[in-house]
C-alpha cells in the first residue's frame, strides 16, 4: 500500500517537495513543478503497478549482469571476494 511519500517520489522523482502527512494539502512544492490534487490522488492507484515494474526492471538488469559475469567465468561469490 503506497503512502503519499511513495506517490510523490513516483510522480516527481527529482524531488523538490516537502510533505506533512498523507494529504495533498500537506504538500509544499519547493523546487519542482506542482502537480494537481487529481494527479496526486490518481498516483495511489498507479503506484503498485509502477513499483512492480521498477522491481522487474531491476531484476532483469541483475540477471543480465550475472549472465555477463558467467560468460567471463565469474560468479557472485567472486565479486563478493573482490569487495564489489
Amino acid at each position: 500500500m503506497a503512502n503519499a511519500g511513495n506517490v510523490l517520489k513516483m510522480l516527481i522523482p527529482t524531488g523538490g517537495f516537502i510533505i506533512r502527512g498523507d494529504e495533498y494539502e500537506g504538500i509544499e512544492f519547493v523546487d519542482c513543478e506542482p502537480i494537481s490534487k487529481e494527479e496526486f490522488e490518481a498516483g495511489f492507484a498507479q503506484y503498485d503497478a509502477w513499483k512492480a515494474q521498477q522491481e522487474a526492471e531491476a531484476l532483469a538488469k541483475r540477471t543480465t549482469a550475472l549472465a555477463k559475469l558467467e560468460a567471463v567465468g565469474l560468479d557472485e561469490d567472486d565479486l563478493k571476494a573482490l569487495g564489489l
